[in-house]
């Protein structure tokens, strides 16, 4: 496929961008900082650009067969972005008529699955949404705006996640949230988002992934 993923300096998107690349595919980085992208690859071409801006990604959609987003809090966990980003592209997806998209989102922003023990509802849960309020309710007003729209999108909420290595060993569980699942690691996060993207159970769902 020829695919644009947003976010490919951040550590998920590293790893979307470089699976994509070792499984063949042309891929078009959109960056804010180049230097960052510690990527060589002839089948990869990087743009700098606004991801808040939809006439400055057009170009970078261009031709493309479907968009992969790893976009996210920033190092510092501050929040905005997605919700934002997620406009401006979805305006420059319709532009360039490409319809399918993944895009990231996180555990708390979906609902609680069984068999969740007493200690991670009652306590865990309610803490961490309440400490990362404005990450969470940024996710959930993308997850929105993601839902509004035409494409073929999916969804991915991912537990915490670990830097270590790929597995191939994660569950995943469509329309809901992994039961007990609380970490995945970023490469088997971006193995995820790139397998969903030509799985025809995986559109307009969201899907849980966790080990």
């Amino acid at each position: 496929m020829k695919l644009t993923v947003f976010g490919a300096t951040g550590r998920t998107g590293k790893e979307v961008v470089r699976q994509a690349l070792d499984a063949g595919h042309q891929v078009t980085a959109v960056v804010r900082d180049p230097a960052r992208l510690s990527i060589s690859h002839s089948a990869l071409q990087v743009i700098t650009a606004d991801v808040t801006g939809p006439d400055a990604l057009r170009p970078a959609l261009a031709g493309r067969d479907a968009v992969i987003s790893a976009l996210g809090p920033n190092s510092r966990g501050e929040a905005g972005i997605a919700s934002a980003a997620l406009g401006s592209i979805l305006r420059a997806m319709e532009t360039n008529d490409v319809r399918r998209l993944v895009v990231l989102s996180a555990v708390p922003a979906g609902p609680l699955p069984e068999g969740e023990p007493f200690i991670y509802r009652s306590v865990v849960l309610p803490l961490l949404k309440r400490l990362l309020r404005e990450v969470y309710a940024d996710l959930g007003a993308m997850e929105e705006e993601v839902r509004r729209s035409p494409v073929e999108w999916t969804i991915v909420r991912p537990p915490r996640l670990t830097d270590k290595p790929y597995t191939g060993t994660y569950r995943r569980v469509v329309g809901g949230n992994v039961s007990r699942g609380r970490f995945i690691s970023r490469a088997d996060l971006a193995h995820a988002m790139l397998s969903f993207l030509d799985d025809p159970a995986t559109v307009k769902q969201a899907v849980g992934v966790a080990y």
